[in-house]
């Protein structure tokens, strides 16, 4: 084989793991004028989920090319952690964005997790909400729980209170995301690695404790890497833990079409470019007052909305 298409497995920035057809593995870097050639400007051309078209460089070291990016289904994007003002490519090609959150150790915040909701939306990628270490609840987080299950499932969104280490706990969740390349997301100490090990307990992905003294989580993955579960239909891409989900491109009037339950009455309100601040004749302020939104996903809006203003 000289050259070909293969599915981009990991990526370390500079080095990117591609499988081709054959189930051969390569090891490949970037052609030079690959990124140039992109269409979206970021700081990583390629994303793990990619196809692309591939060269042999070395074929007894098993070294590869990258000439060309396969056009993409789908992609999703934040902030750069490098440059602020630049978009980094998530992954691509994706059927599902799973975010993984959890009320203790650490405390996940609901505006963390709508602003990756708000993302995925943008992007058109289905997103579902697991929230995690359900073992280590009070009653007063218990109690959080039902919040949070009440307010994401009048926004039309699955979620799906688990224990990573628990395999009984975990099945309706690896159901849903069976025959799906699911995207794994959320703060480091969540718990993703546990989850993902749990599904695949060949795999033993480090873990590590969340620290005593600040409460937050210690980084376990470094890089994006995808990995197949045992079915061979469904696949995981697993990200590094996130401080934020930082929003990039967005503009004011177009955040509500960004909430389901939001957009499905935005024909309501009186003004086209109304805010669903204190205008009149708002049909999202009257559905809040009748609870058919809920106060805590109205809450993140005003405040995702407020820090998009000041970029503005």
């Amino acid at each position: 084989m000289n050259s070909g298409e293969a599915l981009v497995f990991k990526s370390t920035g500079s080095w990117y793991q591609l499988r081709d057809g054959e189930g051969r593995y390569w090891q490949a870097r970037i052609r030079g004028r690959l990124k140039m050639d992109t269409d979206i400007a970021s700081t990583n051309p390629v994303a793990v989920g990619d196809w692309v078209r591939f060269e042999v460089e070395d074929d007894a070291a098993g070294r590869a090319l990258i000439q060309d990016i396969v056009p993409r289904r789908n992609y999703i994007v934040r902030v750069s952690p490098h440059n602020r003002n630049q978009k980094h490519i998530v992954a691509a090609n994706l059927d599902a964005a799973l975010i993984i959150a959890t009320l203790a150790e650490p405390r996940s915040s609901n505006g963390f997790i709508d602003r990756f909701l708000v993302t995925a939306e943008a992007y058109h990628i289905p997103a579902i909400i697991a929230v995690n270490k359900l073992d280590l609840y009070d009653t007063e987080q218990m109690e959080q729980l039902a919040e949070w299950q009440e307010a994401y499932g009048l926004a039309g969104y699955e979620l799906f209170p688990v224990c990573a280490k628990a395999p009984e706990s975990i099945r309706a969740l690896s159901s849903r995301i069976a025959g799906c390349t699911t995207l794994f997301s959320g703060h480091s100490g969540v718990g993703k690695s546990t989850l993902i090990n749990t599904l695949m307990p060949s795999l033993a992905l480090r873990t590590a404790e969340v620290s005593a003294w600040s409460g937050k989580g210690q980084h376990t993955t470094t890089f994006a890497e995808m990995f197949e579960l045992p079915d061979g239909n469904s696949r995981i891409i697993d990200t590094p833990g996130v401080k934020e989900f930082g929003l990039i491109d967005f503009e004011r009037e177009e955040l509500t079409h960004y909430y389901p339950e939001m957009r499905a009455l935005l024909s309501g309100c009186r003004f086209n470019n109304c805010l669903h601040l204190g205008e009149p004749g708002c049909a999202i302020k009257e559905a809040l007052e009748e609870k058919q939104i809920s106060h805590m996903r109205y809450e993140s809006y005003r405040a995702i909305l407020a820090s998009i203003e000041k970029k503005w």
